[in-house]
């Protein structure tokens, strides 16, 4: 095992953002839905709501984000949410270009500058996941995070798995966080992941619904090289999904080569 320095550690946090609309039931599905196409007044409001609480973290993954279109106000999100937190770097992956309808895409956040950022087409039926890989530190020996929303079907979830155990096959220090839509203990023992030994959160850690929160979709799975110092559910109701947050100790001298 690494040693590790307790001040020397990383703030991760995945949010599945539902792209800035407020949902505290399951009528709002439905009363709420035209959000989905047209813009809202008060989105601004929670998108400034998000960027408080992100602001106080290290490595943000974002899923269901809108790139720029009718529905956000032409609002790139995910540079929204950078600027607004104070977060140098950002990335936005657009997985489902519907044009002015809508820009379905994941973000990257980080205050520390990756080595190289690569995207990727997740394998699916109907087209549309992805996944972020940033590697940061040593080009030798990097910490790597994939960031990733997976299907909601299973089949389609073995072939993205598997697709993301090849990539992160050669490194030790790996991350993998975002919206899984699958429970921690299925991920790890029933997908290609089962030959890892990644370390997660609790199964309880419950993050949908926000306002009655009964599964545990949303993970943080870290190797076991990084240490783990806390880990939460972060009540904070802003959209369907709450926020994951996990605090990581890093190797011995990890953060000097960032």
């Amino acid at each position: 095992m690494p040693e590790f320095e307790a001040h020397r550690h990383i703030r991760l946090l995945t949010f599945n953002i539902q792209v800035g609309i407020n949902t505290s039931s399951y009528q709002h599905y439905l009363t709420r839905s035209w959000q989905h196409i047209l813009p809202h007044r008060k989105r601004i409001q929670t998108l400034d709501r998000i960027a408080h609480l992100i602001s106080n973290y290290d490595v943000v993954a974002l899923q269901e984000c809108d790139g720029g279109s009718l529905r956000s106000n032409y609002i790139n999100q995910v540079q929204y949410l950078a600027e607004a937190s104070g977060i140098p770097y950002w990335y936005q992956q657009l997985n489902r270009n519907l044009g002015q309808i809508a820009q379905h895409s994941n973000g990257l956040l980080s205050r520390f500058r990756p080595l190289d950022v690569t995207e990727h087409k997740l394998p699916g039926l109907i087209p549309g996941r992805g996944a972020i890989i940033a590697r940061y530190g040593s080009a030798e020996d990097p910490l790597v995070l994939v960031l990733m929303h997976l299907s909601l079907s299973k089949t389609a979830q073995q072939r993205q798995l598997g697709y993301i155990r090849e990539q992160i096959a050669d490194y030790r220090h790996v991350v993998l966080m975002g919206d899984m839509n699958n429970h921690a203990e299925e991920l790890l023992t029933q997908t290609p992941l089962k030959d890892t030994d990644l370390v997660p959160l609790p199964d309880s850690a419950h993050s949908f619904p926000s306002w009655r929160p009964e599964k545990a979709l949303d993970h943080i799975l870290v190797s076991p090289s990084l240490e783990i110092r806390r880990s939460e559910v972060v009540s904070y109701p802003v959209s369907d999904h709450l926020p994951i947050a996990m605090d990581v100790a890093l190797p011995k001298g990890y953060l000097e080569t960032f």
